[in-house]
């Protein structure tokens, strides 16, 4: 696969890196910035708030999967993904190929850095989402923080907290919607 005519369709990582540095803002300055904090309570209390005082896990588990369809869904549409497909299937390759020359640490060096080549333009393509999703998951997590506490910090299943659930529940969602979605 010819990189070389497609440098520029990495994009650049500034948009990432301002959406992460505003989201650390929000998250650092959320007991501070009262505005912000008491709209997302008007937003979620009433919306999640209500799944969750229905029923703590169940209610939890429909928030997390749809939010993992969400992220999905955004993940598929933001991202190239043909792009994103051909360069797995050339990482794939090329590994398919260094494993055949495990004996030969030159060729396998190679074809190593052959493969490396497409590490950084995957990167920027697969992290195109968090554009999207990068501040609305720092409210969300915020606000979980803070009606969790406002509960007694329940335990799901008796045994772990909410950020636990969340992303044992999560790769669980998006495996399934990645799957069913066709996402790479």
């Amino acid at each position: 696969m010819e990189t070389s005519g497609k440098t520029g369709s990495g994009g650049s990582f500034t948009p990432i890196i301002i959406v992460m540095i505003a989201s650390l803002i929000i998250a650092f300055l959320w007991d501070t910035l009262e505005f912000i904090k008491n709209t997302v309570h008007a937003i979620l209390n009433p919306t999640a708030g209500v799944l969750l005082n229905w029923n703590v896990t169940w209610g939890m588990m429909i928030i997390v999967a749809f939010l993992s369809l969400l992220i999905t869904i955004i993940q598929k549409y933001a991202t190239d993904q043909k792009t994103l497909k051909e360069m797995k299937n050339e990482q794939k390759r090329l590994n398919e190929e260094a494993k055949k020359f495990r004996d030969n640490p030159e060729k396998m060096m190679e074809i190593q850095k052959e493969s490396m080549k497409f590490a950084m333009p995957m990167m920027k393509l697969s992290m195109r989402a968090l554009i999207f999703t990068g501040i609305p998951f720092i409210l969300f997590f915020r606000w979980f923080n803070d009606f969790f506490i406002s509960i007694g910090s329940p335990k799901f299943f008796g045994i772990m907290g909410w950020l636990i659930f969340y992303l044992i529940f999560s790769i669980v969602f998006s495996s399934i919607f990645r799957k069913i979605l066709k996402v790479v």
